[in-house]
């Protein structure tokens, strides 16, 4: 019975033609969902073969296989349940495993499987392999986490059967004009797979710019089915920028002879938004360019999904601004743009004072209303074009490059240390919040996040030694203290 399982998986796999196929961005963008979600230094979406598990996304491993007999995911895939090891060293079945006495020291391991049809029952779902994040230290995992990383894991199942439907009716779109026999049967199967995976065959004639569209084209476009429509009309239906890439895409096939695969914005005929994906390549006969064909799916579903999991990977949970892991994306991206065009940056790393009193006198309830507090103000009208994030506890940072704020960066901190005053009070008891901040320009030999980080982190540090509630800028001596009314400057020289 089992070895009949085995063989029905395998099979099943096999069928979908994703074993050592190239990365493709869609599972890439999931397991750094993740990653961020779950702050793991891996997360892999492993397939278990018969005798290695091979990875088809990977981040923060080095390998493309491993031996099934070393996967953890092989457990998971047998057991066709979560899998989660709090602590590698202290369970039977993995403490002498060589990925948890050697490199990359596995510790913690989570892992849901994913799923696929079985080919000659669709109804009878079988395990493929899992979505999995590890990291090299002992840890429990928050049950919200686990059921983000159950639907990212069902996302992945979403995508192996989008891709083998897209494959499978591009392959129904290029053997129509072969065989008009084969078309017929072809193209019954087409309409059902296209029904099936929301997914629309389409064809452009070069000659005349006409374009032939499948059933499920029409609906996506919200039109009655009919004749197709001219290309410039077709294009109607994309906003602006999207028409434009759509365009262009179109124009590098035809110039080329290179497919395309693009995803874009799109709006029915009853003004609804959607997304979707167009995949397309030039039909040649007798040597020439005769026309372009490929699908067409909407994918706004998956793309929701994928913008609500990067909205809770990215934004802090309790104070709704910015959360580490998007700060590490963004404030790299701008460092790249800052230098490129030759101009000023600035990070403040801002943590407050006092803080830890007001958890242990008032409640952590209360705590996290001073930081929902700071978080506000860290998003006032004259920091609109600032970049804020909590960094995790009481420490949050401000990445500046609107060069206008940056040419007065002292009296930015004055009102900045005047505005983060705070006070907490309740049975008759008192007591007052500040920020301490130290910042750090980027230039000269500060060239990238970590530098940025330590030097500011220095400067705070220099300034919470010399004056809580004051801010040091790296590399100068002045103490900068706040405004005595949110615009008045005072700086104090270190002696």
């Amino acid at each position: 019975m089992l070895a009949d399982f085995e063989c029905a998986r395998l099979a099943t796999l096999d069928s979908l033609g994703v074993l050592d196929t190239a990365p493709e961005r869609e599972f890439d963008a999931i397991v750094q969902l993740a990653k961020h979600l779950m702050n793991c230094k891996i997360a892999l979406v492993s397939l278990i073969d018969k005798d290695r598990q091979w990875f088809k996304a990977k981040i923060g491993l080095d390998v493309d296989q491993t031996p099934r007999e070393l996967a953890f995911c092989a457990h998971a895939v047998a057991a066709d349940d979560i899998l989660i090891v709090p602590d590698a060293t202290k369970d039977n079945r993995f403490s002498s495993n060589p990925l948890v006495t050697g490199a990359p020291n596995i510790r913690f391991y989570a892992g849901v499987p994913i799923h696929a049809a079985m080919l000659d029952t669709p109804s009878k779902l079988l395990p493929l392999g899992t979505l999995c994040v590890i990291d090299d230290k002992p840890r429990e995992v928050d049950p919200g986490d686990m059921k983000l990383l159950v639907e990212l894991g069902h996302l992945v199942e979403t995508l192996i059967a989008a891709r083998s439907s897209a494959a499978a009716a591009v392959g129904f779109a290029e053997e129509r004009g072969r065989n008009l026999h084969a078309l017929d049967r072809k193209h019954r199967q087409l309409r059902q797979a296209e029904r099936m995976a929301n997914i629309g065959s389409w064809r452009l004639t070069l000659a005349d710019n006409q374009t032939e569209w499948s059933e499920q084209t029409y609906a996506i476009h919200g039109v009655p089915i009919g004749d197709g429509k001219p290309l410039d009309t077709a294009l109607d239906f994309y906003p602006p920028k999207a028409r434009a890439t759509i365009t262009n895409a179109l124009e590098r096939t035809m110039r080329t002879g290179e497919p395309f695969d693009v995803e874009t914005d799109f709006t029915t005929a009853q003004g609804e938004y959607r997304r979707v994906r167009s995949i397309g390549e030039l039909e040649v006969d007798d040597g020439q360019p005769v026309g372009l064909i490929g699908v067409f799916q909407d994918i706004t579903a998956r793309f929701m999904m994928e913008e609500a999991l990067r909205d809770a990977a990215y934004t802090d949970d309790l104070t709704r601004i910015a959360s580490r892991g998007r700060f590490n994306e963004f404030v790299d991206d701008k460092i790249r743009a800052t230098v490129a065009a030759g101009e000023l940056c600035a990070l403040l790393l801002i943590d407050l004072d006092h803080f830890k009193a007001v958890n242990d006198r008032f409640g952590h309830h209360a705590g996290d209303e001073v930081l929902r507090v700071m978080a506000e103000r860290l998003k006032a009208d004259y920091l609109s074009s600032c970049f804020a994030a909590r960094l995790g506890g009481d420490e949050f940072v401000l990445l500046i490059s609107d060069q206008a704020i940056l040419k007065d960066i002292t009296g930015l901190l004055r009102r900045l240390l005047f505005d983060l005053q705070h006070s907490v009070s309740a049975n008759g008891l008192t007591l007052d919040v500040s920020a301490t901040i130290g910042a750090c320009w980027l230039g000269g030999q500060i060239t990238d996040r970590g530098q940025l980080l330590r030097n500011a982190d220095s400067a705070l540090y220099e300034a919470k030694r010399t004056q809580r509630g004051s801010a040091m800028i790296a590399g100068r001596s002045e103490v900068i203290l706040p405004s005595q009314d949110g615009s008045v400057p005072l700086v104090l020289v270190k002696k």
